[in-house]
């Protein structure tokens, strides 16, 4: 109270005293308590220490505000001369008096967070917050634990402001020499040994008592030296900090302010983080852990509509969690470290993020997930492969897409072929799922693929299908006059598209590519094929997928609003997405000109389009999810842009080799199979459109209807042409309107 006044009666003689002076006297207020006090038992915020230094901090901020922009002032000049943070630290690192440690974190981070000049490039800086940060995360639920995130995140902040600063804090990894006493044995803890600084306690009171130029040198130690074995612990502290139980908060601030160091672009830093800290360990520790946390058996529905998850804002609510279904609070937490790692790896320096990724990889994804994909439990299986279609889903990192893929896929580029095309046995394994004998693991295997199509990455689809069919020996090796086209005029139900409004004017700029030969993928027709102009190219192909399923098996024109038309619509906004997806691959130009072509060699579909053919023309007696899961994959496959693909899947006019299938040619063998079925089945029309309108909700459920799965099957193969028809449609339309 008595120093208090002094303080108070002070200011009110000498209002106008100079700031140099003003700090000065506080920071000899702080010296003196440690001058002439015996009782360092006291807890600091009995003394006037934290209002000193509050006082010293408001000067440093007003001194810098009266002062033109990046002026050092005589405060300033003051704290970096007589090296007033390196006296702090020994000071914090004692804790004396008790909560001495705090009172300096919070210094040290106003210090930084209100000071705009910069201070880190000082040593007398750098040097001293480098030892603090040592002290960081040391005790796991220490009382100081928040201050030391604060101090920790404020660090962060400024050397994402400054990057190339980081280098003053990658350390030499090099032992420090012991400091040894007289005796020749080592100085233990109990007498508060500061080895960083070399001084002891003891030796900062005596300091204390000194002139401020002796107390400085006295202080004084080398600067920390660098090399190409280096220490990271800024990066160690915050890892420490993110193990502790205590605040939530904390591990939170932790993550962000390791997601801001991985950000630095400095490749040594990058190195230094990947290959000298336990960054990697800690992600795929952490995310096996919460991995191994789930229920062996969940339900897919559940794993797929859980709410979407942002690893910062994880709320937890185990009671209702617990009510909705067994499991949500340990799938939450995984998903959320997954967003966490994923987010993390999308910031990270380039060469820090692909290091990071392959340790998943190999942590996580190799280790941990594999097994369970390939275990033979039909429950282990379905719930493995539902969790592996959310992680695919929620990744958006560049880095960690491609080592999944590589993971799911492997990395060949070879053509496929049937000797080889079980080398990877995961992705054996995962297509064979497509087509398994429990439904349930077809349909949720098959949707993984679904999502997986639709990431943007090329080597998806060149795995899955392009290296097949890059030779385009599926077309019969004959001279171009000797082929002729599938139909010759308009079919009788052939459908109007001459004005219709939907594309009454030209796709949006950002939905063309920039030529429109990639869609002219068919060789050249006959003379006489080759005079028909592009509108009647496409009135033929659209026709010749709207009049594959015969009269007698459609239902759809008896029901209102389910006409081919209600597919032109998303198959253009689905169009132009995916030609937003694939704008970086090189897929422009015209099919791989003949003579380049091997088309000798034996053609395999590969492994991927040989389960989807399998599955499609068994489209008649597989229940109805099947069929839309199937269905659903081969329509976005058949939307991508690239020439051999859309030759493949949607050119009804192409020549097949002997012995190669099309999709067209599927459909072909379904329909004439349809054809033979249906001369079987009594009253087969008023049955089919019932059936629809049960489909459609239009009708209540009733008696069973005999063939159901026939029926059905028939409904999803009228309705899949009908997409496949606007399918083409809109690619040869956009063509067009790119074209010059």
């Amino acid at each position: 109270a008595s120093e208090l006044n002094k303080v108070i009666a002070r200011h009110a003689l000498a209002p106008s005293l100079p700031l140099q002076e003003d700090f000065v006297y506080h920071w000899k207020a702080i010296t003196h308590y440690y001058i002439e006090t015996s009782d360092d038992k006291a807890p600091v915020t009995d003394t006037n220490i934290p209002s000193h230094l509050e006082q010293m901090l408001d000067i440093l901020t007003q001194e810098e505000r009266e002062r033109e922009s990046g002026e050092t002032g005589p405060c300033m000049e003051y704290l970096l001369h007589h090296k007033i943070l390196e006296t702090l630290y020994t000071l914090g690192k004692a804790d004396c008096p008790p909560g001495m440690k705090q009172q300096v974190l919070t210094f040290y981070t106003k210090l930084l967070a209100h000071i705009r000049q910069p201070l880190l490039p000082h040593i007398n800086v750098h040097r001293p917050v480098l030892k603090l940060i040592r002290l960081c995360g040391e005790v796991l639920t220490a009382p100081t634990e928040n201050e030391e995130i604060q101090f920790l995140c404020i660090v962060c902040a400024k050397l994402k402001q400054d990057p190339y600063l980081v280098n003053f804090f990658l350390e030499n990894k090099s032992k420090r020499p012991e400091i040894k006493s007289p005796g020749g044995t080592e100085v233990v803890k109990g007498n508060m040994l500061a080895p960083d600084t070399g001084q002891s306690l003891a030796e900062v009171k005596a300091n204390c008592s000194q002139e401020p130029q002796a107390a400085a040198a006295a202080s004084s130690s080398s600067p920390t030296s660098n090399n190409n074995s280096n220490n990271y612990n800024l990066v160690t502290s915050l890892l420490n900090l993110t193990k502790s139980p205590s605040l939530i908060m904390s591990l939170v601030k932790a993550c962000e302010g390791l997601m801001l160091l991985v950000s630095l672009p400095e490749p040594a830093a990058a190195k230094c983080l990947t290959e000298n800290t336990d960054l990697c360990e800690l992600l795929t520790d952490r995310l096996v852990s919460f991995y191994k946390a789930l229920p062996q058996s969940m339900d897919p529905l559940d794993i797929e509509t859980v709410e979407s998850v942002n690893w910062g804002l994880d709320v937890y609510n185990l009671k209702e969690d617990a009510a909705v279904f067994t499991g949500k609070r340990a799938l939450i937490s995984f998903l959320s470290w997954l967003d966490y790692c994923d987010q993390l790896i999308k910031e990270a320096q380039k060469s820090a993020a692909a290091v990071i990724a392959k340790a998943v990889r190999e942590s996580f994804f190799v280790s941990v997930m594999e097994p369970q994909l390939m275990q033979t439990s039909e429950v282990g299986i379905l719930t493995s492969t539902a969790l592996l279609n959310r992680i695919i889903r929620q990744v958006t990192s560049e880095a960690l897409l491609q080592e999944m893929i590589y993971f799911l896929l492997g990395e060949e580029r070879e053509p496929e072929t049937q000797a080889n095309m079980a080398q990877n046995p995961l992705r054996h394994r995962l297509i064979e799922h497509c087509d398994h004998l429990s439904d349930e693991i077809s349909i949720m295997t098959l949707r993984l693929f679904e999502q997986l199509i639709q990431k943007p990455n090329q080597h998806i689809l060149h795995s899955l299908l392009l290296r097949s069919l890059e030779e385009r020996n599926y077309l019969e090796n004959k001279p171009q006059d000797e082929r002729e086209p599938l139909e010759n005029g308009q079919p009788h139900d052939a459908v109007d598209l001459e004005e219709d409004p939907l594309f009454a004017d030209d796709l949006s700029p950002d939905s063309r590519l920039s030529g429109s030969d990639w869609l002219s993928s068919s060789p050249p027709q006959s003379p006489d094929h080759s005079k028909c102009d592009g509108k009647t190219e496409v009135h033929k192909i659209v026709n010749s997928f709207l009049c594959l399923v015969p009269d007698e098996a459609k239902s759809s024109y008896h029901v209102e609003g389910t006409g081919y038309d209600t597919y032109l619509r998303d198959a253009h906004r689905q169009f132009r997405d995916y030609c937003g997806v694939c704008q970086r691959w090189d897929w422009r130009g015209n099919p791989k000109p003949f003579e380049k072509c091997n088309l000798d060699s034996p053609f395999f579909e590969g492994h991927f389009l040989k389960v989807l053919f399998d599955r499609m023309g068994r489209i008649l007696d597989q229940p109805y999810e099947v069929n839309l899961q199937v269905t659903a994959v081969l329509s976005k496959l058949s939307l991508f842009p690239h020439p051999h693909l859309h030759e493949y899947l949607l050119d009804p006019y192409i020549n097949l080799a002997p012995g190669c299938r099309s999709l067209f040619s599927v459909i072909v063998r379904v329909v004439g199979d349809l054809m033979l079925r249906i001369q079987r089945i009594s009253d087969f029309t008023p049955k089919l459109l019932l059936v629809r309108k049960r489909l459609l909700g239009l009708e209540p459920e009733g008696i069973n209807v005999d063939h159901m799965t026939l029926l059905e099957g028939v409904i999803v193969l009228e309705e899949f042409c009908k997409e496949l028809a606007a399918i083409a449609f809109v690619k040869y339309h956009a063509a067009a309107s790119s074209s010059p």
